[in-house]
């Protein structure tokens, strides 16, 4: 099934179940009033859900019509988001741009932070940023929204915890990492916050392109109106969604309704770093890397940043052409609130 949260007077929103085809939606107040709500009591309140859903399908059950850009984030905000880096060809290519070798931990420990979740942009909001110059980006990920996970859990334990799968686009601010990071504690004004997909859909909705950990399919990414990136989610990806929840969970508890990232999604093809997609290639789901490329290849980076007024679309059609989880569309603004002084 799928599920949306619609924008009203609150700041959670209200539960809807969506069609297939994301064009109706029913109103679930009277199971659940909101996502996170559902997600405290899934076991008794998904199989109601379940029933709007296929009456929705069957002509059984009354609908509105959905629009995307009625939707917040499926959760507005959440107990928790952590986003990991389980591309780590996007590592490798990151330390190489800065002449750095990569240890070989990276290929057995997942890469973690913890992001900021007291509130999470709708997918079509504006990015906005005070300064062109903190180096504007997008990063194309999927992410998943788990039950509760006990402390210690095993990776497929894990895995059968995972009730919602979604994208994201994980704003980053690339001209404040470096100092942000030479502190040695971690992002914060580098990351600010991200945008998730209008509709989060059951495994089981996704069919053959879920495997229990990952999903096999493309991501696109648009940057402009123009195509920048279609990298395989699925391909490349060295930690699994059950390993990085088992991260996580390694020496804490995770309450239902945390969400876990899988980094940027990154494709190592063409025998090398992979190319753009004007060339042939599966391009990249962030700036950041096609900047790496441009570095290691001729010694400086071409490609700019977002700038106020570029627009980023992030989108996964299934292998019919629909798309499964709707469009995050943003704009970048700048930033109209008053300053301090």
């Amino acid at each position: 099934m799928k599920l949306a949260t619609l924008k009203d007077s609150t700041r959670d929103g209200r539960l809807v179940v969506v069609s297939r085809d994301l064009t109706r939606c029913s109103e679930v107040g009277h199971i659940a009033r909101t996502l996170q709500a559902a997600l405290d009591d899934w076991e008794h309140v998904a199989p109601r859900l379940r029933l709007i859903a296929e009456g929705i399908e069957t002509g059984a059950q009354p609908t509105l019509r959905f629009h995307e850009h009625d939707a917040t984030s499926p959760l507005p905000r959440a107990y928790q988001w952590a986003d990991g880096s389980a591309y780590v060809n996007h590592v490798e290519l990151v330390r190489r741009a800065r002449g750095a070798e990569m240890p070989a931990s990276f290929w057995t420990d997942p890469l973690m932070y913890q992001g900021g979740s007291d509130v999470f942009l709708a997918p079509r909001d504006p990015i906005v940023a005070t300064d062109e110059a903190y180096g504007i980006d997008m990063e194309g990920e999927v992410a998943v929204i788990t039950g509760d996970v006990g402390m210690g859990a095993s990776s497929e334990a894990a895995r059968d915890a995972i009730r919602l799968v979604m994208l994201v686009n994980d704003v980053s601010l690339r001209g404040l990492i470096p100092e942000e990071l030479a502190k040695g504690f971690g992002f914060f004004q580098s990351k600010p916050a991200s945008a998730f997909s209008p509709v989060a859909v059951t495994p089981d909705e996704l069919g053959e392109a879920w495997d229990g950990g990952k999903l096999h399919l493309p991501l696109l990414v648009s940057l402009n109106g123009k195509p920048f990136g279609k990298a395989n989610a699925g391909i490349d990806m060295t930690f699994d969604f059950g390993e990085l929840i088992a991260h996580a969970a390694k020496t804490r508890s995770l309450a239902a309704g945390t969400i876990i990232g899988s980094g940027t999604v990154s494709n190592k093809r063409d025998g090398g770093p992979g190319r753009p997609v004007e060339d042939g290639g599966d391009g990249y789901s962030c700036i950041a890397e096609i900047r790496m490329i441009e570095t290691i290849e001729t010694g400086s980076p071409t490609t700019p940043f977002m700038r106020f007024g570029d627009q980023v679309r992030i989108e996964m059609k299934d292998r019919a052409g629909h798309s499964i989880f709707g469009a995050i569309e943003q704009t970048v603004e700048r930033y109209g609130g008053a300053r301090p002084q």
